[in-house]
Order: structure tokens, then sequence, then C-alpha cells
């Protein structure tokens, strides 16, 4: 299924959530010397114009970077996050947005590298332009649940796998799940970040359970609820925003619980959880 694109929901509190955990993995990666490989496997385009008619028609992001942007003392750990959207927007006015592919992008240094994975043909091509004179960075064209366990472990071999998806399909949650469990059996050193919808059939718990039975390593569950203006077409609307991270660095926990009970409040209504589905030792 081709239907689904990231611009309608560009910004929007789930962007945010990801984005920060990711800002802070990316960080923590580009602290060392070592080079380091990320692969983004729903990649989308590099970045969002949300003056354009996709985010326009939706208006998500007014629930999720914008209160971020406008709330009151953020914590330490959100102040690079929101540098980064600030720079992009001088004027104050929330315009631009960035995609996963510019967050890895931004940290990346001469010996790293980003591989780039969009299967929808628009989004492909736009990625496409956006990445292009970069030769840290290659862009795919493939299944994702094909290219999960493919694209593992990187050149170098230090580095992170996002996965977001759309979650279109009943039986997704089940396939990215048992694909995740496959791949880290081939890369069991790397850290995996998984973003998954919460909606009111609870889907995510059935996740949760192969990803905690299957995998041996320490695993990280953090969720934030939030409310979207309800959908017209009578589909149960997204409730939450979920990330497990596999093989989490030192006190990245902590700097989430700090992020997400920030954000949570900046989204007015929301909750935030962090808890350890896994740890070892």
């Amino acid at each position: 299924m081709l239907s689904y694109q990231h611009a309608y929901h560009a910004g929007n509190p789930a962007d945010v959530h990801k984005h920060v955990a990711l800002a802070l993995l990316l960080a923590h990666l580009a602290r060392k010397d070592k080079p380091f490989a990320v692969v983004d496997l729903y990649a989308g385009e590099g970045d969002y114009d949300l003056s354009q008619f996709a985010p326009q028609k939706t208006g998500e992001y007014r629930h999720g970077i914008e209160p971020v942007l406008a709330a009151p003392r953020p914590p330490p750990a959100l102040a690079p996050y929101l540098a980064a959207v600030r720079e992009l927007n001088p004027d104050g006015e929330i315009k631009h947005y960035p995609g996963s592919p510019a967050w890895a992008r931004a940290h990346l240094r001469a010996d790293d590298r980003l591989i780039l994975n969009e299967l929808h043909p628009t989004a492909y091509a736009n990625l496409g332009r956006w990445a292009r004179k970069d030769e840290r960075i290659s862009v795919h064209q493939r299944d994702s649940l094909e290219a999960l366990p493919a694209l593992v472990p990187p050149t170098p071999r230090r580095g992170l796998v996002l996965i977001d998806p759309p979650y279109e399909l009943k039986g997704e949650y089940t396939a990215v799940a048992e694909k995740l469990v496959e791949a880290h059996g081939k890369w069991r050193e790397g850290i995996y970040v998984l973003w998954y919808a919460i909606l009111n059939e609870g889907r995510h718990r059935g996740l949760l359970d192969i990803l905690t039975a299957g995998i041996e390593a320490p695993i990280l569950a953090d969720e934030i609820s939030f409310t979207l203006p309800k959908r017209g077409d009578g589909v149960s609307g997204l409730l939450g925003s979920g990330l497990v991270v596999i093989n989490p660095p030192f006190q990245f926990d902590a700097l989430m619980k700090e992020a997400g009970d920030w954000l949570a409040r900046a989204f007015k209504d929301g909750r935030h959880s962090s808890r350890w589905l896994k740890q070892l030792g």
C-alpha cells in the first residue's frame, strides 16, 4: 500500500517525540571519534515546507512543534533539538520542519554514512533531490520490511536503525516486530529505534510482546499520549506515540524522562511514561 505520505503529519506530536529521541541518540554517536552509520527505513522526504498543501490540510504541526516552540522553560535535554528547529525558522514563525533524514545529516561527519529507504515514488523522488551530491548518503527504493534485515549490519558497523512504519495495515505491528527480531540477530550491537502508533485497539501491545520475547538486549519503551483533532472518516485517530529503543546508551532513559515529561505538558493534555521492557545484567 502506497497511500501514506508523511508530509501530512510533519511536525505533529509523534514527530516531535520521535525526533527528540533521535537527536539525543545521534548526539551520543557523534561524541566519539569512531564513524557511524544511520539506516532510516521509512525516510519520507528530507525536510518539509509546512506552508504546502499536505501539512496545511491536516494542520497537525499546530498541535506538535508549534506549541512546543512556544512553551516556557524547556529542559537542557531539549536544547539542541529546539535550537535546530529555530535555526530553520529564524523569523520565529514555524514554516519548515526537518524530517528524520535531515536530523541524521546534521550530525554526519566526513566518514559517517546515511542509508535512506523510501518506497513511495513521490517521496522517493523528493528524497533523492534532497540528498543529491552528498556522497555520504545513499537512497534506496525498497519494501521496508525486506530492507530491514537486508541493510544490517551497515558499514561502518557502529550506528543506529530508525524504523517508522505508517501502520496502515492491521498485521503491520506483528510483521515489523518479527523483522526487527530477525535484524537484531544479524546486528546485535546496533541501536534500534522503532516508532509505534498508539490507537484505541491497542495493537502495539503484541508488538512489544514479540520484541521482549525475541530479543536479548536492553529494551526501553517510551510513550506520550496527546489529543489530535478527530478525523471525519470514522477511523480511530492517533492517541499517542511510542518508541522502542533497543541498546539505548547510558543515561538515555534519564534524558528521555526529562524531555518527555516536559513535552507532555507542552502538548497541554499529554501524559508521558517510560519503562524498561528488558534490562540485562
